[in-house]
């Protein structure tokens, strides 16, 4: 732009001297030299405002395509698979055989089977209940086992999971893309934090059950030695005759 300028005054004032004052009332100079520099001068800026204009046009694209960019949505997402495998860890849970995760049955066995002895229950019942309890002891050992093996299986699609999306986030375009991967990897985390509470929960149940045997196999052993002591009228030595 600023060599446009110099070239155009020096043109002018080169015209000036060729035209001087003994040509100044011939009819054929038409030719304003004051008037052609203005037009330059007014032409110049008009072309700087032009560049100015494309610029900001420029920069305006630039805004939104960072917008669209910053719009985008992840193209990955692990939604299903981390419900699928919490599913299966509820899955378990609901299984739960014999005394489950129920607060009204766990009352209820422990107001029977888990019961003190007492002296109106019978031989068959006491035997019955203690049968019942080891049941229970098992069942609840076996459903701790088979929630370890899930979680456990569960690993391997955890770590699937968390490489794609650890490659999904370092690979954004945008802030949404980027906060997407980042929810998502929260909601990762969340699904192995249940994992876990679903294996606690499966492990604190069956030691549970099997310290509650215990205590109800103590109090009917007592129950079961007062009755053997205080039955009948005891032992009686008598003669016996071993052989005719």
């Amino acid at each position: 732009m600023n060599r446009l300028l110099r070239l155009a005054a020096t043109g002018v004032m080169a015209f000036a001297v060729l035209v001087g004052p003994k040509h100044a009332s011939a009819q054929w100079v038409v030719f304003d030299p004051n008037n052609y520099a203005q037009n330059v001068l007014t032409a110049a800026r008009a072309l700087q405002q032009i560049n100015n204009q494309i610029v900001s046009l420029q920069n305006q694209a630039q805004m939104l395509i960072n917008q669209a960019k910053n719009l985008a949505t992840l193209p990955f997402s692990s939604l299903l698979q981390l419900e699928q495998s919490i599913q299966r860890t509820q899955q378990l849970l609901a299984q739960a055989q014999r005394i489950a995760y129920d607060i009204q049955q766990i009352d209820r066995a422990f107001s029977t089977t888990y019961a003190p002895a007492s002296a109106s229950v019978s031989d068959q019942a006491l035997i019955a209940n203690a049968q019942g309890r080891w049941q229970n002891a098992m069942a609840g050992l076996q459903d701790a086992m088979r929630t370890q093996a899930t979680v456990v299986g569960n690993l391997d699609t955890n770590r699937a999971q968390m490489s794609a999306l650890v490659t999904a986030s370092q690979g954004a375009t945008g802030a949404l893309q980027v906060g997407q991967a980042g929810n998502q990897l929260l909601a990762l985390q969340a699904q192995q934090v249940a994992d876990l509470t679903a294996v606690l929960a499966a492990h604190g149940r069956a030691q549970n059950l099997e310290s509650a045997q215990r205590a109800a196999a103590q109090d009917q052993g007592r129950e079961q030695l007062r009755r053997f002591l205080t039955q009948g009228a005891g032992y009686q030595p008598t003669t016996v005759q071993m052989f005719h």
